[in-house]
């Protein structure tokens, strides 16, 4: 039998516990950034536009969903049809066959009772944002980060406006005079973004190098359980193959002895949670998941170059295309590896289905009741016709 993975620290009456060190460890091979980390360093859209709903809470929604529905159901057929909902009845109906062949245009509820959160009105929305933002701007860590974007968006907007001679009571005695006081706010202000650039790019320094080693183990010397792990940090938005061969009941607290390894990541608590939908998302390239880390590290990377150069020389003798090129590439390849995220953690929702709070339980119950449809989607729109043309050839 393996010896347990703390039998060599003990206390010191002679009791087996993990040090304060080894628990630490742990915990940060399969830790996530934190979120307010990932909302400053290009990962903006995933972390608020889908943040991460606590595990656990699946179940219930899907229960509320489905009496909530069903109650609304039993109202349906005691209301008498409005002269619109006349008028569609007027219309040509479908076979059922020909509904069975356009799945994408189905309103109703999944097997399961599972519906997406219904849409808002861009009104009712606005007001949910701005709610959402208030409750994060008031903890510590929101009002930091609100502070610190604030702080970019200026700088980096004056920045922007002095490189196109916004100011020309500043071209003194001419724009591109060394000690022209255009100069010096442009030297003052790179000095100021490269410094605010430094907190997300050291910042997040340990976890990216973090991914970065299992990436190597895993391409490197081939150990598959180094790209487990990084299913379970990405967990959000990458997929393991054959991982959408799993049982649809298979998730945190649930992984039957029969179920592949390979296709689950490590620790097995980091697995994704069942799907709401009854149908789980394919496999994502690792291609992928190379590109993201890749782009992260190179990030760092740039922002090491570019602290030499503004550091390391003073304004007169530093080529000024050094650090607008630094800059540019620092910055492209954060938002790319963040949009690449941001695009495969919606696909994966897009099929696994959202959680629906109390609010979006209680639209869908009253919507049904008005006789007002929801399409079962993410976006709750009508889907293309050359995706439902696809469809039906298939």
């Amino acid at each position: 039998m393996d010896n347990p993975p703390y039998n060599n620290a003990r206390m010191p009456d002679g009791s087996k516990t993990p040090t304060l060190v080894q628990r630490l460890s742990d915990e940060f091979e399969s830790s996530r950034v934190p979120e307010g980390f990932m909302a400053a360093s290009g990962d903006l859209a995933s972390t608020l536009i889908a943040p991460h709903f606590p595990r656990g809470g699946h179940t219930a929604s899907s229960e509320k969903l489905t009496a909530a529905e069903q109650a609304a159901i039993d109202n349906e057929t005691k209301r008498v049809p409005s002269s619109d909902e006349q008028t569609i009845a007027a219309e040509p109906v479908e076979s059922a066959q020909e509904k069975s062949r356009r799945p994408l245009q189905h309103t109703k509820s999944f097997d399961n009772g599972y519906h997406f959160p219904p849409k808002y009105p861009k009104g009712e929305a606005t007001k949910q944002a701005l709610a959402s933002f208030w409750k994060f701007f008031i903890t510590p860590m929101g009002f930091f980060w609100t502070i610190y974007g604030l702080n970019v968006v200026a700088w980096g907007g004056m920045l922007f406006l002095l490189l196109c001679n916004a100011a020309p009571a500043m071209c003194y005695p001419t724009c591109d005079d060394i000690d022209s006081p255009r100069r010096k706010w442009v030297e003052w202000d790179s000095q100021i973004l490269t410094g605010l650039f430094c907190v997300t790019a050291f910042g997040l320094a340990p976890w990216r190098f973090r991914d970065w080693y299992y990436l190597l183990r895993y391409r490197i010397m081939g150990d598959f359980n180094g790209l487990r792990k990084l299913a379970g940090i990405h967990r959000s938005w990458f997929r393991l193959k054959g991982s959408d061969e799993l049982a649809v009941d298979v998730g945190p607290g649930n992984i039957p002895e029969w179920v592949p390894r390979e296709a689950i990541p490590t620790p097995e608590k980091n697995i994704s949670n069942a799907p709401l939908t009854g149908t789980r998302a394919p496999a994502t390239a690792v291609w992928k998941l190379d590109f993201v880390i890749w782009s992260m590290v190179m990030n760092t990377f740039a922002q090491c170059g570019l602290c030499g150069v503004m550091w390391g020389m003073n304004r007169y003798d530093r080529p000024s295309w050094v650090t607008g090129f630094l800059v540019a590439i620092a910055c492209i390849i954060a938002m790319v590896g963040g949009y690449v995220m941001f695009l495969e953690g919606k696909k994966v929702k897009s099929i696994e289905g959202v959680p629906c709070n109390d609010r979006d339980l209680e639209r869908l119950a009253r919507d049904k009741e008005l006789g007002i449809p929801h399409w079962n989607n993410i976006k709750d729109k009508k889907p293309k016709e050359k995706k439902v043309k696809d469809v039906e050839k298939a």
